[in-house]
């Protein structure tokens, strides 16, 4: 399922990365990477908020839908 679509308090694994080139190698140096654990937090304003590692990460949307996870 896409990232958008992971209830707010889940923890995630990414399975799949659907963004390309500049845009998933900036994913990858954030730690959003194809076996990372994610945890998905409250957003709002058009932003997905993740945990990752100790970080907390502001997602677009639109990014946030072409990351797939389980």
């Amino acid at each position: 399922m896409p990232l958008i679509l992971a209830p707010a308090g889940r923890a995630v694994k990414v399975i799949r990365i659907l963004a390309e080139g500049d845009v998933r190698r900036h994913l990858e140096n954030l730690g959003i990477l194809v076996g990372a654990a994610l945890e998905r937090m409250e957003g709002g304003g058009g932003v997905i908020i993740v945990k990752v590692k100790d970080a907390r990460l502001a997602l677009d949307r639109g990014l946030a839908a072409k990351i797939l996870v389980s």
